[in-house]
C-alpha cells in the first residue's frame, strides 16, 4: 500500500489554525477533527470564534467540533448551536457524560433534529451497538472509536474495529472512524476493519511518507543517520 492507494478518509486531527491552512493543501486531506484538549493546547480562547473561522477555512470539508458541557440539557443546546455555525459541521458528543450516564437519549434527539453528529470516546462494541442504534438512518454521522486508546491497554483494537464497522454499516449514511492512531500500520488496519475514517495528528501525516517504503532503503537511511550524527557530534574514543 502507498498513499495514493488508500482506500478510506484521511482527516486531521488539529486545532492550530496555521497548520489546519497548510493542510487544505493536501489533496489526501478529505476532513478535520479537533476537540477540547487540542484546541486547549493550541491556546484557543474563544471557542465560537475559533469554530466559525475553522468551519469557514476548511470548508467544503467536514469539520468536527465537540461540545464542553456534561449536563445533558447543557449538551443538546451547545450541539444545536454548533450545529448552526456551518452546513459542513459535525458535532462530537461524547458516548457518556464525565459521570458514566450515557448520552444515547441526547444524540437520538439531535438525530432526530437532523443534527450531523460525531459521537466520540467509545471503547466498546456495546458502546457501538447503543450508539448506532440511537442514531438515525439516513441522517449523517460518524461513530468515533478509539482504537489506539484501546490498543494502550494491550487489547487488540482490531476484532473490535471489524465488529464496529458492521454495526456501523447498517444504517445509511453512518461512518466508522478509527481515533487516537499511533503509527502509519494504524492506517493499514483501519482500511483491513473497513474502517471509513482515520484521523491522524501532523506529526503523524509526517510520517505517511513513509508508508510502502523499501525496507532495505529504509535500513540504509537509517545506518547513514547514525553515522552523521555521530560525526556532527564530533565523538572519538
Amino acid at each position: 500500500m502507498t498513499a495514493n492507494t488508500i482506500d478510506l478518509d484521511l482527516y486531521v486531527d488539529a486545532a492550530d489554525l496555521s497548520a489546519i491552512a497548510e493542510f487544505m493543501n493536501n489533496p489526501l486531506v478529505k476532513g478535520f477533527t479537533t476537540n477540547p484538549t487540542l484546541m486547549n493546547r493550541a491556546g484557543v480562547k474563544n471557542y465560537a470564534a475559533f469554530a466559525f473561522e475553522a468551519a469557514q477555512l476548511v470548508s467544503p470539508f467536514p469539520l468536527s467540533l465537540e461540545v464542553f458541557a456534561d449536563d445533558e440539557q447543557e449538551i443538546y443546546d451547545q450541539a444545536i448551536d454548533i450545529s448552526k455555525v456551518s452546513p459542513n459541521v459535525f458535532v462530537k458528543v461524547p458516548v457518556t457524560n464525565t459521570k458514566g450516564q450515557s448520552l444515547e437519549k441526547t444524540i437520538h434527539k439531535l438525530a432526530d433534529n437532523g443534527v450531523k453528529i460525531n459521537v466520540t470516546a467509545l471503547m466498546t462494541i456495546d458502546q457501538v451497538e447503543r450508539v448506532s442504534n440511537a442514531l438515525i438512518s439516513g441522517v449523517d454521522a460518524i461513530i468515533s472509536v478509539f482504537a489506539g486508546r484501546i490498543a494502550d491497554t494491550g487489547t487488540n483494537p482490531i476484532p473490535i474495529m471489524k465488529s464496529s464497522s458492521e454495526i456501523t454499516h447498517t444504517k445509511v449514511g453512518h461512518k466508522l472512524l478509527w481515533a487516537s492512531p499511533r503509527e502509519i500500520l494504524n492506517l493499514i488496519q483501519a482500511q483491513e476493519s473497513n474502517c471509513d475514517i482515520i484521523t491522524m495528528t501532523p506529526d503523524l501525516w509526517k510520517k505517511l511518507p513513509m508508508l510502502g517504503k523499501d525496507l532495505t532503503d529504509l535500513s540504509l537511511e537509517t545506518v547513514q543517520m547514525f553515522y552523521n550524527d555521530a560525526t556532527a557530534a564530533g565523538y572519538s574514543l
